[in-house]
């Protein structure tokens, strides 16, 4: 059996998969903490992201939401194509979903009707999301987030190298982590995957209404 079979075996997904969502996919600028998760740079400059660092990532990020207390995990997003994906995860794992809005004060102001203790932060873009990983980071709750190659990961205690900008990328990356933190607390097999696909987590399109031509 070849290595690069071997490698396919031991995924969450097939590399396939990730392909087609273009998770790989990063932008044309590396930021020096993420030039290590960089495997090559594309004809036309993109720097594309290690699969298997990727999944690695995953895995570990898996673990570390399934051992904490579901309520206790709150995970953000503020952009817009990362609002599905994460209220999808939040379904099935019962963690919590902050997504459009950051609250102000929501982790470090117990005087605030919607303060919320939190044990670890999850956010799709420390740039977009950079409110929640500063509040998070004073008061001590450790901080996961997806970061694309052009991120800075300032007070990130987990990075998940990933493109957290497409829609297909973030809804793969949530169906996945819904999935092994479902099967680590044994809410599925093992063996099992999701009831739905990762489609279903997918930031919906607008509908345009064609013109009629008079």
């Amino acid at each position: 059996m070849s290595d690069s079979l071997n490698t396919e075996t031991k995924l969450l997904v097939p590399a396939s998969q990730y392909m087609l969502a273009g998770v790989h996919i990063g932008t044309t600028v590396a930021t020096k903490e993420m030039k290590r998760f960089v495997k090559l740079r594309s004809a036309d400059g993109l720097n594309m992201l290690d699969i298997e660092k990727i999944d690695e990532r995953l895995k570990v990020a898996a673990k570390a939401i399934a051992r904490i207390e579901p309520a206790k995990v709150i995970v953000v997003s503020t952009k817009e194509y990362g609002t599905k994906p994460v209220e999808k995860f939040a379904q099935y794992t019962g963690t919590i979903a902050i997504t459009k809005r950051f609250p102000p004060g929501i982790f470090s102001n117990p005087k605030v009707s919607y303060y919320r203790p939190a044990s670890l932060v999850f956010v799709v873009d420390p740039k977009i999301d950079d409110k929640a990983v500063k509040e998070a980071s004073i008061v001590g709750i450790p901080v996961i987030a997806l970061c694309d190659t052009d991120n800075s990961c300032s007070n990130i205690d987990l990075i998940i190298p990933a493109n957290n900008k497409g829609r297909k990328s973030l809804a793969l990356v949530f169906w996945i982590l819904a999935r092994e933190v479902c099967r680590i607390n044994g809410i599925i097999a093992p063996d099992a995957n999701l009831p739905e696909p990762p489609s279903a987590f997918e930031y919906p399109l607008e509908e345009v209404e064609p013109v009629e031509q008079e």
